[in-house]
């Protein structure tokens, strides 16, 4: 270790370094920012897809609500970040309709995430909190990222453009250095936009937005849709509490989050239907253009649906006009719900297949509403049911994401085809599968010829897609219809991989008992129990080795399934394998061991476990390293007890004739020093580069290890 490095110990003894090639070659630029550059990169030995972050920050912490940092790449400089693959809540609201539940549960899991860091001494500040900074896991819980230090946030306050969620105070007063309120005040403002789903300040410019903030303005809550659950009114109360003008009224994170987490309970869905929380956004009623007829009026009467006066105002040559982005007065009578008003349009003369920019038909967007009525006239008027958007989305596709069983049936029994394909090759029968609509599946199954249409990008039927979820009747359904339970993805995955990837043990035991082949192994050789062990599904486990699956099975990179749970941390499951046969002393990728890999990640549990287990803590990886070894480069103090109580050798020296000592002194860790020392490490023993323990202790400046050291 160089001075240098001693120096930065203290921001980086807790990382893994990467190297270049420790990744694979095919890197994905996601997005290019002031700030840095993110990749999409898969990290080799972990089978773990990362985002890589080139930038300058320092990252040091770890929740359940803030993104991991993995490591640190030197060539190029980079953060290994976990890789989010739904992308962000800015990019979700303008795309999607999130469902109450989904919103409530998105709040509280960010009064979690700040709450954390507030809860920090000194208290971390955000200080850019917007939904950019929101990312989005498979299931949607929500991360935060990408922070502000207190020195720089005024200088690129409105050139990150967050300026709609500055608090009126940065305005008002001298820009001090901001508190823990800034956070709140900003936390409110994503409040109201996750609640009504649209932007707090569209179509204001930057002074509008100043002077509104300074005087005690706040977006209007008559936004937040009609539809919302009681409960809303309460997390309403919470969110106008925080946006106080005088921020001492506004509330703590350790305040809100008890309120929040109450609010989210009662709405609570289970993670297994996630992708059902939210259904594809179609534009917001559009504006009428300059090229519309001149009584503008129409347009407003139908929004504030007076269908009295629409009515009476409705004349033949109306039918034609035109809005923002080519959306009809017939798209807009079928937004309203109103069937009287679509009626008329339609005897005046409406297209009834007339399509928006974006290739949304009448139909469609009665489907979306779910105006089963609406639906009915439009069809009785001649609609093409079998009419695609732009994405290639017919009608049906939407009725049966949105779980409209009538609608479905109605469109079904006007030939609707049931087998269409949108553009990435999901059938309605995927999408049913995956939102758990069984209802749906039901009525889609008698009119289909094949139940194992493969989606094109990554080769999935429905029922992997269903398996994917934990939808369980879903997957007898299609058993039962004969949908094959052998069918392999693109990637080589059967329903069992995935099922026992997402932890679903009461799919993976039907699948199971359907004749699965529990033994197939994906594209990089992983088998269902390598995914069930690297997740730490203790009891998919045990269900998988009493169906006879080899506990020492390898993946192409060498990991048995006790190296991929000693990886990940889980203790109970490297029990299950260890009394099932699996092999404690393996030997995977480099020579490295189970033990090597907890002591690495610090796994202190799992290091436990393997040396009851017998584990051997003398053991080399290829470069000459023991565990002790790692331990002590990864300070981790509990580690090393247990290693020393189960007989390491404290003077092993690696390839480069470093003892666990050097490695200890290196990081000025003292009780590692005394507790190597107290077990006859011996002090004179150079390393490659000649230099003892004392040495690098008094590179790094450590009085109390060179004292130690010295005596």
């Amino acid at each position: 270790m160089t001075d240098e490095s001693c120096g930065e110990k203290d921001s980086m003894e807790r990382f893994t370094y990467f190297n270049k090639d420790e990744f694979d070659s095919d890197w994905e630029k996601l997005v290019e920012r002031k700030f840095g550059r993110v990749y999409k990169v898969k990290i080799k030995v972990w089978r773990e897809t990362c985002a890589l972050k080139v930038t300058e920050d320092d990252y040091r912490m770890k929740f359940n609500y803030l993104i991991s940092v993995y490591g640190i790449c030197k060539d190029p400089a980079a953060l290994v970040m976990e890789y989010m693959s739904m992308g962000s809540l800015d990019n979700l609201l303008s795309s999607h309709v999130l469902m109450w539940p989904k919103k409530f549960q998105m709040i509280h899991e960010m009064t979690k995430g700040m709450n954390f860091l507030h809860s920090m001494e000194p208290p971390i500040l955000h200080l850019n909190l917007k939904p950019a900074n929101i990312l989005l896991d498979d299931h949607l819980h929500v991360k935060w990222e990408e922070f502000s230090s207190k020195t720089e946030f005024i200088e690129h306050l409105t050139s990150r453009g967050n300026i709609n969620y500055v608090p009126p105070e940065t305005f008002t007063q001298n820009p001090e250095v901001p508190g823990t309120k800034y956070d709140v005040y900003s936390f409110s403002i994503i409040m109201w936009e996750i609640l009504s789903q649209q932007r707090a300040s569209a179509g204001l410019s930057m002074t509008e937005i100043l002077i509104r903030v300074s005087s005690g303005k706040r977006p209007s809550v008559e936004k937040i849709p009609e539809d919302k659950p009681r409960e809303c009114d309460e997390m309403i109360a919470v969110m106008q509490q925080c946006w106080h003008q005088d921020l001492s009224c506004r509330p703590a994170f350790s305040e809100t989050i008890r309120l929040t987490e109450v609010l989210s309970e009662v709405l609570k869905m289970p993670d297994t239907v996630s992708h059902g929380e939210i259904r594809k956004r179609l534009p917001e009623q559009p504006k009428k253009t300059a090229n519309s007829s001149d009584d503008s009026s129409l347009h407003s009467l139908l929004l504030r649906k007076d269908f009295v006066n629409f009515k009476t105002s409705l004349r033949k040559e109306h039918v034609s006009m035109l809005y923002r982005d080519n959306n009809s007065l017939l798209h807009h009578a079928v937004a309203s719900g109103d069937r009287e008003s679509v009626q008329m349009v339609l005897n005046l003369g409406a297209s009834v297949n007339c399509q928006s920019v974006k290739g949304y038909s009448p139909l469609i967007v009665a489907t979306q509403f779910k105006s089963y009525e609406i639906c009915s006239l439009l069809v009785d008027s001649g609609a093409d049911v079998n009419l695609s958007d732009g994405d290639q989305w017919t009608a049906l596709h939407f009725a049966v994401q949105a779980g409209d069983d009538r609608t479905t049936r109605l469109l079904l029994d006007h030939k609707a085809r049931a087998d269409v394909k949108e553009k990435d090759g999901w059938t309605p029968l995927h999408l049913a599968a995956q939102n758990g609509h069984e209802n749906i599946v039901r009525i889609l199954l008698p009119r289909l010829d094949s139940v194992d249409e493969q989606e094109s990008q990554s080769g999935r039927t429905a029922l992997h897609v269903a398996c994917t979820y934990g939808h369980l009747n879903i997957a007898k359904l299609l058993l039962n219809k004969g949908a094959d339970v052998n069918k392999l993805d693109k990637h080589q995955s059967t329903a069992l991989h995935l099922a026992a990837d997402m932890g679903h043990f009461r799919v993976v035991r039907l699948l199971v008992s359907s004749g699965i082949d529990v033994n197939k192994i994906n594209e990089e050789s992983y088998s269902p129990l390598h995914f069930a062990a690297l997740n730490g599904y203790t009891l998919i486990c045990k269900l998988l080795l009493n169906k006879g699956l080899d506990p020492n099975t390898r993946t192409r990179k060498n990991w048995t399934s006790m190296h991929l749970a000693a990886l990940k941390g889980h203790p109970e499951t490297v029990l299950v394998l260890e009394e099932n046969k699996g092999l404690v002393n393996a030997k995977g990728k480099d020579g490295w061991t189970p033990l090597h890999l907890a002591c690495y990640h610090r796994q202190e549990k799992v290091v436990r476990v393997l040396l009851t287990a017998g584990a051997d803590p003398n053991l080399t990886e290829d470069s000459g390293w023991t565990a002790l070894h790692l331990a002590c480069n990864s300070s981790n103090f509990p580690s090393v007890l247990e290693l020393i109580s189960h007989g390491a050798e404290v003077n092993a020296q690696n390839n480069s004739q470093s003892t666990p000592l050097h490695l200890a002194a290196q990081h000025s860790n003292i009780p590692i020093v005394k507790a190597l020392l107290m077990n006859n490490a011996k002090l004179g023993i150079q390393d490659s580069k000649g230099c003892t323990a004392l040495t690098y202790a008094q590179r790094c400046y450590n009085a109390e290890a060179v004292e130690l050291l010295n005596s």
